[in-house]
């Protein structure tokens, strides 16, 4: 291991079941951090659920239970879910652990001792659904009821004693900050939403509400808890125990915080600002990514439009619907779940590309040499041209986040050596000699490795159950073995139907 590299999801609201926005957060982040294994990288994947706040209480009401009784219901469907997932997180967090209780207290302590924080009075709208403070200029009335414009969220008046951040002092050195780190935000439309929003001017912000009673105590203060958001952001660093002097991990900063788009002015502006205030180095990059859309609306419990991705996996499968997300929603714009286009992707990218590719060569290669991977001489410049494909392209559209493009240059190559097979007819023997056969099923079985070396932070198990056909481990899944010949003689079995045609 060369580096470390660590990558969160958002820890997610348990109000109520998952959805496929949450599955899609969660997917995209362990492609990513599949890949970053692939690279040789020590890799810390996060995940968990933000549980406090007055949505979560009242939710707990309304069903009759305890706030931690209702957490700890809905927090487990969430932790089950990165097993259906086949997610490859290295921590699940709940915020409702003795290390982020710790954790929150002694930045609101830190903070403090800097003079980032005053008690005073908060009187303005707040939305309940979304956590969130809003602007007179951010509400619009309809129908009588009075909303947030951007998300459609009731908002109420609120007037409490709280304790504010200075947010509005460290306006200057965000921008300075944007500017000097173009990259931080991404994707660019995101990076130029919040740095228009901090132009604007920043206020300070409530950090505290003695309306409920469901979070982090304020230290000293117990009439007082913490806003839900300053809450929920120090997750991040209460999962590497930023604080405490075991803390060797070298992890934080995160490399990179992969959100959903409506919660970006939190991440973006809100938590960099409680972090330099606190004299704590920054994540290197937060990306906000689109919605997955049901119709053209963004799922959610109130509207009604939740897709399952359990249901969705039962009938069409967990692989095929990581590749299906990855490949078709351009990473960072909205997209929407058709069911007709998943059948599409399966056929004709991995049944008949992927899947018929391998399985007509594996067959050939067992009929003619025992399943023994012959030996190479006398390469045509066609040959080479296909075995000499490196991963470099690969591996810029996954360092761009492009992972869309990603999976589209895996099928690009798939169905380049598809070509190369029906051009060469390896299967004619009236055409080709021993060795023309041989050097073809040679270069078909090299380019298979790669695709499916490529394919393994998109579809790992599928990947695994043909990589084992080649004697590749699961933890030889590296590009080091992306890179690496083949030994000749190796014996080679055959991985059966990999993909089944939907109907």
């Amino acid at each position: 291991m060369s580096k470390n590299f660590y990558i969160t999801t958002p820890i997610y609201y348990p109000s109520a079941k998952p959805h496929m926005g949450h599955a899609y957060s969660s997917i995209s982040a362990d492609v990513i951090a599949r890949f970053k294994r692939l690279q040789d990288y020590k890799v810390f994947f996060l995940t968990g659920t933000d549980e406090h706040g007055q949505k979560i209480q009242k939710a707990a009401e309304k069903e009759k239970k305890t706030p931690l009784e209702f957490c700890d219901q809905i927090s487990k469907i969430f932790l089950d879910l990165c097993s259906i997932l086949n997610l490859s997180n290295t921590d699940f967090i709940r915020t409702t652990e003795k290390r982020h209780y710790d954790t929150v207290q002694h930045l609101w302590n830190l903070l403090q001792k800097n003079d980032e924080i005053y008690l005073s009075k908060y009187s303005g709208w707040y939305s309940v659904s979304d956590e969130a403070f809003y602007s007179q200029d951010e509400i619009e009335e309809v129908d009588g009821i009075k909303r947030n414009i951007a998300s459609g969220s009731p908002v109420e008046w609120v007037e409490e004693e709280s304790y504010f951040f200075r947010l509005s002092k460290w306006t200057e050195p965000l921008i300075k900050f944007y500017k000097e780190n173009p990259d931080f935000i991404q994707p660019e439309s995101r990076r130029n939403e919040v740095v228009k929003f901090v132009e604007s001017g920043l206020k300070d912000l409530s950090i505290s509400r003695t309306s409920f009673n469901w979070g982090i105590p304020v230290p000293n203060d117990d009439k007082h808890i913490m806003y839900v958001w300053m809450d929920a952001l120090t997750n991040y660093i209460s999962a590497t125990n930023y604080f405490s002097k075991e803390n060797n991990n070298n992890f934080w900063p995160a490399d990179i915080h992969i959100i959903g788009k409506d919660i970006l002015r939190f991440h973006a502006v809100y938590w960099p600002a409680f972090l330099m205030a606190a004299k704590i180095n920054l994540p290197k990059k937060v990306f906000g990514h689109g919605w997955i859309l049901s119709g053209e609306e963004k799922m959610s419990k109130s509207k009604g439009n939740i897709l399952d991705p359990i249901e969705i996996i039962n009938e069409f499968g967990l692989d095929e619907l990581r590749y299906y997300l990855m490949k078709e929603v351009i990473y960072g714009q909205d997209g929407k779940i058709n069911l007709e286009n998943l059948k599409n992707c399966i056929n004709s990218d991995l049944a008949n590309n992927i899947g018929n590719l391998s399985q007509r060569i594996i067959t050939i290669l067992l009929k003619k040499f025992d399943g023994r991977l012959p030996a190479i001489k006398n390469l045509t410049q066609i040959d080479k041209n296909i075995l000499e494909t490196n991963d470099s392209k690969f591996v810029n559209a996954m360092n761009s986040l492009e992972l869309h493009n990603y999976v589209r240059q895996i099928v690009n190559f798939a169905s380049d050596v598809n070509k190369y097979v029906n051009d060469e007819e390896p299967w004619n023997i009236k055409r080709n000699s021993n060795e023309r056969i041989a050097n073809i099923l040679y270069v078909v079985i090299e380019s298979l490795k790669k695709i499916f070396i490529l394919l393994h932070p998109i579809m790992p198990e599928k990947s695994e159950n043909f990589l084992k056909c080649l004697s590749i481990k699961k933890e030889d899944i590296t590009l080091v073995n992306f890179n690496k010949k083949l030994e000749i003689g190796l014996e080679i079995t055959s991985p059966g139907i990999l993909f089944k045609k939907i109907l």
